[in-house]
């Protein structure tokens, strides 16, 4: 019992330290009276240079500090255009806290930049936050998002994004070039801590100068990177190798180079342990930055991206994952207006999973289950190169070329009470290349041209093998075989798309404007297909049927003309337009062609309430055309699974899709509170379906337009505020979905709703043992069932005996879905010890993953096509404990 009881006040000690402290506060003003909104107040114990609290201004002149008892303080307080004002204060045993206006004079010159930057932890000017590091960090941190997470209004969120107030971080840059493209967590997971002196967020952000005052910005956030003295004009860098148990290592060799017109970063990454450095979601978000002007075009054709999808899973759904990955990325400005950058990106991984599975149709009653095994591969090349040309403050240039090469594998064992055992095999090398050429002049005060160019080729070559004991698509006439049904699909496909986009601004006044929009979209697509059946003596049986083969041709264009006004009225903006396309459908298959042309209008709205500078009102509004691109107009069947017959539809129509969204934004650098919240409603309209007959467990389908609308109503909500040293945080999380699709002839309405809740509460202090303590509770809820999660989660950060830290991360899972058949308890503890000595470059680490051992974990899912409902039970990789060495360069 005593030790417990141990436990409890070694983890309450921090919480009640912060209670002894006592509020400071007042109104800096000038001689007036008038309050002076954005002043900085910061304390440092009298004689020292540890700085204790600071406090920013808010609208009314107000700062508030929190400062220890019994302590004595010199608190400095600047505004720009002000002679700074030093002041000696005493805090005595008060309880009630103290009060004390500040009147700061006018200076007679301007204030030098090391007078209004002098070691303030935060400096806001404009649209740009600038944080000093130092006074939030203690040195021990290992990584940038170690530093973000302890800076007012930064977070970082599940899955290694940086948010600032609520809004995702679109670019990163160091020393002003882009890291990487910009992705947000390849820069937050390797640039060292000890390297970064300053954190600057851009707000309202865009690469193109001239653009800022007549566009939309508000979602447009950025972090500039400032290198410490030193690290800015040389090479710096780490290794990092690790050895553990069952054959494991890990090595992580990085090297940063850095100087005024030019940089090299260099990282890689080869381990088993789990740990993907480059996942689906990576992937993905290497889509050039902040460009692409096209989608707001009011139309929605989506060319489907060849491969299998990247193939890399969480760590915590495989039995084993091995990675290698290696990546560099160079800028160079050979001379004043001109940029070059780019980076190469090399990924290869290899997954083993193994997975149970219980799934109940809804239509037919049916129950089945399942045991997956599957090993998948993923080899892919990322290579892009982009140049930035600005003569002078008119003229913006820009120019990419990206490429893509990728082979991507999967051998798959399935044994199911219904189907028996199935082997599958899949394998794809999808090949892309994107070209991308903008132009931004502005002409005068009062014109301004924009054009955008973008290319699409890529072409794919996907194969697809299944060996199953039983073949129920009596549609392929398959000859019965001894050893089972070997059937084999290959499938050829190959786009061209072309989209351009020509923007004319005149501005009406310095806050007014009209827009003008001339664009297209060309898009080219070519498709084959066919089914065989090898046999059991080796000879193969080509399917002729044309219902079993495609060869189609199919183009889709699409030319519009758009207007739109812009107008800021105080802190009201408003940005409607409306846009007019004409579209135009081809395709060639069956010796046939079916052509279509269409004329649609689609209004769109942009309304936006500045409340405050960091506290925002927004709505949108619009209605996108979305069409189909070629696997949904090509009537021969696909294979697309085992149990899963497809085929196109050359009548499909395009359907509508209406969306709105009400969002909100405030956060306060004087109360340190951020609050974000939204509502977004989705209505589609002669939506594109599947009509599916289930034959047990299997299905053949083809797509049709629904009659009926699918509804997805959203809404979130984020409150978080930081107490001098805790800081809070809670959210919460709603989707309410309504799908329709027919199932046997007959109109199947489903509804998904899922909602989640998490609260937590952390230290904050700069050097001394911070914990996070919070619970999460989820809930998914289907047409006939649901489940329930509850997770409480702790982390903790200790240091002691000066050179060591101990780090650790807690999650509890409690499972169970509505019928009480599924249950599952299962936790998750990691833990690191790390060892430095102060001024070594050496440091030394005692990692372990998954200290629980456990060995699996829930997920449920709803497949809205063919109304099923699956419980799976994902096995997962033991644990793992290692010893890493580490040496910074």
């Amino acid at each position: 019992m005593k030790k417990y009881i141990s436990l409890l006040i070694f983890i309450a000690t921090p919480f009640l330290l912060i209670s002894q402290n006592v509020k400071f506060e007042g109104i800096v003003k000038n001689k007036a009276g008038e309050p002076l909104e954005m002043a900085n107040v910061i304390a440092f114990k009298k004689g020292t240079k540890f700085l204790q609290s600071y406090s920013i201004t808010d609208s009314k002149g107000n700062y508030k500090l929190s400062l220890e008892e019994n302590e004595s303080y010199t608190l400095k307080v600047s505004y720009l255009g002000f002679n700074t004002k030093d002041l000696d204060v005493d805090i005595s045993n008060n309880s009630e806290g103290l009060t004390k206006d500040i009147v700061l004079e006018e200076a007679n010159e301007e204030l030098s930049e090391v007078e209004i930057t002098y070691e303030m932890p935060v400096k806001i000017v404009g649209d740009t936050i600038v944080y000093n590091t130092d006074s939030f960090t203690s040195g021990k941190e290992k990584k940038l998002e170690d530093v973000l997470k302890k800076l007012p209004g930064i977070d970082i969120d599940d899955n290694g994004e940086v948010e600032v107030e609520g809004k995702k971080v679109q670019k990163v840059l160091v020393e002003g070039k882009e890291f990487f493209d910009g992705d947000s967590k390849l820069a937050t997971q390797n640039i060292p801590a000890s390297a970064i002196d300053k954190v600057e967020v851009l707000k309202n952000y865009n690469e193109v100068s001239g653009m800022r005052g007549v566009t939309n910005n508000e979602d447009n956030i950025a972090l500039n990177i400032r290198l410490k003295t030193g690290k800015d004009k040389f090479w710096f860098g780490e290794v990092n190798a690790g050895i553990g148990d069952n054959e494991k290592h890990i090595l992580k060799p990085k090297l940063f180079y850095y100087s005024k017109n030019k940089s090299v970063n260099i990282l890689a990454d080869f381990n088993n342990i789990g740990e993907t450095p480059f996942t689906m979601r990576d992937y993905f978000r290497f889509t050039g930055g902040l460009r692409g002007g096209m989608q707001g075009s009011g139309t929605s054709f989506n060319v489907s991206s060849g491969g299998l999808g990247f193939m890399t899973v969480q760590n915590n759904k495989a039995q084993e994952i091995i990675s290698k990955f290696g990546a560099l990325n160079f800028s160079l400005v050979p001379k004043k207006g001109l940029d070059f950058n780019g980076f190469a990106i090399v990924n290869d991984s290899e997954t083993d999973m193994f997975t149970q599975s219980n799934t109940v149709y809804n239509k037919t009653s049916l129950t089945e289950n399942s045991e997956t095994s599957a090993v998948q591969g993923s080899k892919l090349g990322m290579l892009k190169f982009s140049t930035t040309y600005k003569p002078n403050n008119n003229v913006h240039i820009d120019y990419d070329i990206f490429g893509k090469l990728s082979e991507q594998t999967e051998f798959m064992d399935v044994t199911s009470t219904n189907r028996g055992a199935i082997d599958t095999h899949k394998e794809e090398k999808p090949v892309s290349l994107n070209l991308n050429f903008n132009v931004y002049y502005t002409i005068n005060d009062k014109n301004i041209f924009a054009s955008e160019i973008q290319h699409l080729y890529q072409k794919d070559q996907p194969l697809y093998n299944s060996l199953a004991s039983t073949q129920p698509f009596v549609l392929i006439p398959s000859s019965n075989e001894a050893n089972g049904y070997n059937l084999i699909q290959n499938q050829k496909s190959s786009t061209n798309k072309l989209d351009a986009k020509f923007d004319y601004y005149y501005l009406l006044t310095p806050k007014s404007n009209i827009n003008f929009s001339l664009g297209s979209t060309f898009s080219g697509q070519t498709f084959t297909s066919k089914i065989s059946q090898e046999l059991d003596n080796g000879s193969t049986i080509d399917f002729s049927e044309s219902f079993l083969n495609n060869d189609v041709d199919y183009n889709f264009s699409d030319l519009f003309l758009g207007v739109h006004y812009k107008m800021v009225s105080g802190i009201f903006t408003f940005n409607p337009g409306v846009t007019v396309h004409n579209y135009t459908t081809k395709d060639v298959q069956l010796g046939t062609t079916n052509k279509d042309n269409l004329t649609k209008v689609l209004p769109d709205v942009y309304a936006n309430l500045q409340l405050k500078s960091s506290e925002s009102l927004r709505f949108n509004y619009a209605i996108t055309t979305q069409f189909s691109d070629i696997n949904t107009v090509s009537e021969g069947y696909i294979l697309d699974t085992y149990r899963s017959l497809n085929r196109g539809s050359r009548t499909i129509e395009n359907s509508f899709r209406h969306r709105y969204s009400l969002n909100y934004y405030s956060f306060s650098m004087f109360s340190f509170t951020n609050i974000n919240a939204s509502i977004n409603y989705t209505k589609n309209l002669n939506t594109v379906k599947n009509n599916s007959e289930l034959i047990g467990v299997d299905r053949i389908s083809f797509p049709v337009n629904s009659d009926f609308a699918d509804e997805t109503l959203s809404a979130f909500f984020r409150y978080g505020k930081t107490y001098s040293k805790l800081k809070t945080n809670f959210r919460a999380n709603v989707s309410n979905s309504i799908f329709n699709n027919i199932i046997n002839d007959a109109q199947i309405k489903s509804k998904t709703l899922s909602h989640s809740y998490q609260a937590s509460v952390a230290t904050k202090f700069k050097d001394a043992p911070n914990f996070e303590i919070g619970y999460q509770k989820s809930f998914t809820e289907y047409s006939n069932t649901g489940s329930t999660t509850d997770r409480p989660f702790a982390n903790i950060e200790i240091g002691f005996l000066k050179n060591f830290i101990l780090t650790a991360d807690y999650s509890h899972y409690n499972y169970s879905n509505d019928e009480k058949t599924v249950k599952n308890k299962y936790s998750f503890l990691n833990a690191n010890l790390y060892y430095q000595q102060k001024e070594s470059d050496w440091e030394f680490k005692i990692s372990a993953n998954n200290l629980t051992d456990n060995k699996s974990m829930n997920s449920d899912n709803y497949n809205e096509i063919i109304d099923s409902n699956s419980n799976s039970l994902y096995f997962i990789q033991p644990r793992i404990v290692m010893f890493s060495v580490k040496y910074n360069l």
